[in-house]
């Protein structure tokens, strides 16, 4: 993992890289390599990999709006902070879908709170499934499963990739696979909240229309409360 800083306030970076020092010290975890930048410019031309970002927006040069906008196309997985004491521009943050909006001076227990969340976000989606079929094993990031669905005797597991017939039975990817983004709609399918396009009591819609699973109705309400805790965690 690596986390960033962009701020044209020297103080700011300080503080925000003590903030995240304090974080993995309390919960007992090495911290990971931060980097600090003064300007927009200098973060977009830095080559190396970039998970979770803190952004300023009102900044020299090209603003932060900009920037996040840019890492956005390149890397929709990154998990964007944005710092600043102008409220006007959340608006404009949000269009770019940044994870929190945290307002200066930035509150300590707070930032523990979201730092927590970013960190339970950066895990499932980093987390990495092994897909076993008859040929070999396939490992595969959890975020591109869309679903798994049961044919018959067969489990079929349905990827941005491709499809893939497993040995393992649903069990056993229910029992793998992160609680806070699947969820077993009905006792064939599988879904995964993340390529939801929408749904209904009866169906959920996958992969912008490409894929359709049962929903059982019984399970509706508890379906939509799951469904609707996982945007929220993503905000």
């Amino acid at each position: 993992m690596r986390i960033l800083i962009c701020d044209d306030d020297i103080l700011m970076c300080e503080q925000l890289q003590k903030y995240i020092e304090n974080y993995f010290e309390k919960i007992c975890v090495k911290c990971p390599e931060i980097a600090c930048f003064s300007d927009g410019e200098s973060l977009l031309a830095d080559r190396g990999e970039k998970d979770i970002l803190f952004l300023d927006i009102e900044m020299p040069g090209i603003s932060g709006i900009y920037v996040g906008a840019e890492l956005k196309k390149s890397n929709e997985q990154i998990i964007i902070f944005v710092i600043t004491s102008y409220s006007e521009y959340l608006d404009d943050a949000m269009r770019f879908h940044v994870f929190r909006y945290l307002s200066k001076p930035v509150d300590k227990r707070r930032f523990f709170r979201n730092m927590k969340d970013a960190l339970d976000l950066y895990n499932s989606i980093t987390f990495k499934i092994p897909i076993e079929t008859r040929q070999g094993i396939h490992t595969l990031p959890a975020s591109s499963i869309i679903a798994m669905e049961t044919q018959g005797r067969k489990v079929i597991v349905h990827t941005t990739m491709c499809d893939f017939e497993v040995v393992h039975n649903m069990q056993y990817y229910l029992d793998l696979l992160p609680k806070n983004r699947f969820f077993q709609t009905h006792r064939s399918f599988i879904v995964n909240f993340e390529h939801i396009t929408d749904f209904d009591h009866s169906l959920v819609h996958m992969a912008r229309g490409q894929f359709h699973a049962y929903l059982t109705r019984r399970k509706y309400t508890a379906f939509k409360d799951a469904y609707l805790l996982y945007l929220e965690s993503t905000r």
